[in-house]
């Protein structure tokens, strides 16, 4: 058997509604600031829910031609900024020197619906000369990837996770798999979503998944408070570089933290209800930590899925108590959709890439809106301020409509 690689992150980049990169959301996060606002990208007059998350004065034509981002969906031009900060701040250059040994995994939520539903419109007002010749190639969730490869110039393995919520760190742990076991040197992974449009709003909106503070939409994501009443729709993009240790060494880069963990499960329980029980939440910390060959008392920190819905904090809350006992009143957790809302298929990447910012700063961010604690949310949510503390290993916890669950741990990088 093959003996596996150390991979660690190497590249981060990201954008938010705290930002449009990483260095411009990390010390507002810090802060304690949020990111969500009345929509602006439509008019939500008449639904039930109006506000959103949304990444502000973002422009595609800084990132590209205005010729390339006519013909691709937002949530393709997200994730190309983000790979662009990522690919830069790992000091990579544009086509990469290893091209068959560098390859892409981008998972999406929804991919391009927001392109879909659009040229649909136009079809069925004008018939077929409404027609882009891209409307359906530029829908595929598999866009992102390949617009990442071709930005980057990676010719090695791509792919595409498709996990609802969970997509962004199962595409980080796929691509660290696809390292660890040699198919490839680096991987630029991560997530992205850009649908701050009517018809998912709508649909969430008939589902009661989401908030309706629309009047103090900067208080409306309360993750782990007694008086939250759903998520926040949001949009971003997430990507992180990953290189196998000894890659990254030889070419002198900034290492961000190591990934030692992955993991996914099913609860094979319901669409869109997370298990009571958390069974399937349970199995996938378990393994992931199974998979790094560490201890529940080795875990300081976790980055919560955290979404603000009555189910899911009660249940991620059950679900850490019984994987670590007593330990788990020892944990540091927050919740980063606190502040930037749900973010969908990039949320599990933007949260992999605070977490290591967290674990390289030795700085916690906190869970804002906590004024007056669920009591079946006991724990240590990191409240109010951020916290300055040595972190050493760190939990990354996404949950996907459907059932899907993918846990990462990440541990301090010492030279």
């Amino acid at each position: 058997m093959t003996e596996r690689r150390r991979v660690v992150i190497t590249g981060l980049g990201s954008l938010t509604p705290l930002g449009l990169s990483i260095t411009e959301t990390w010390p507002r996060l810090l802060a304690g600031e949020s990111g969500i606002r009345p929509i602006q990208r439509f008019d939500a007059s008449e639904l039930p829910v109006r506000i959103a998350g949304e990444v502000p004065d973002f422009d595609p034509k800084r990132y590209m031609s205005r010729k390339e981002a006519r013909r691709m969906a937002r949530v393709s031009q997200l994730a190309i900024a983000a790979a662009q900060e990522a690919l830069s701040d790992a000091g990579l250059s544009t086509p990469v020197a290893e091209p068959e040994r560098t390859g892409t995994a981008i998972g999406v939520g929804m991919g391009g619906l927001d392109w879909a539903l659009d040229h649909s419109r136009s079809f069925w007002k004008r018939g077929i000369h409404g027609m882009n010749p891209f409307a359906l190639a530029s829908s595929l969730p598999n866009m992102p990837s390949y617009h990442v490869s071709l930005l980057a110039g990676a010719q090695g393995p791509i792919t595409t996770p498709v996990a609802a919520c969970a997509s962004g760190s199962q595409a980080i742990g796929e691509a660290v798999e696809l390292i660890r076991y040699g198919r490839a040197d680096t991987m630029l992974a991560g997530g992205a979503e850009g649908l701050v449009v009517d018809v998912p709003i709508a649909g969430f909106a008939v589902m009661h998944a989401l908030s309706t503070r629309n009047d103090e939409p900067q208080r409306a994501s309360r993750p782990f408070d007694r008086d939250r009443d759903g998520f926040v729709f949001a949009e971003g993009a997430g990507v992180v570089v990953l290189e196998a240790l000894e890659h990254a060494l030889a070419r002198g880069a900034t290492i961000y933290a190591e990934v030692t963990g992955y993991a996914t499960s099913s609860d094979a329980y319901h669409i869109a209800r997370p298990d009571p029980e958390a069974q399937g939440a349970q199995r996938a910390i378990r393994w992931a930590m199974e998979d790094a060959g560490i201890a529940p008392e080795a875990v300081d920190y976790v980055n919560a899925h955290g979404t603000s819905t009555p189910l899911n904090d009660v249940t991620e809350t059950y679900a850490l108590k019984q994987v670590f006992g007593e330990h788990a009143y020892k944990l540091a957790i927050s919740a980063t959709k606190s502040m930037i809302g749900h973010t969908m298929g990039a949320a599990g990447a933007i949260e992999t890439i605070v977490t290591a910012l967290t674990l390289h700063h030795g700085v916690i961010h906190p869970t804002i809106n906590l004024e007056h604690p669920d009591p079946q949310c006991d724990l240590d949510y990191v409240p109010g301020d951020a916290r300055h503390t040595k972190v050493n290993v760190a939990l990354k916890n996404a949950f996907g409509f459907g059932g899907q669950n993918a846990c990462l741990i990440l541990q301090r990088w010492e030279s």
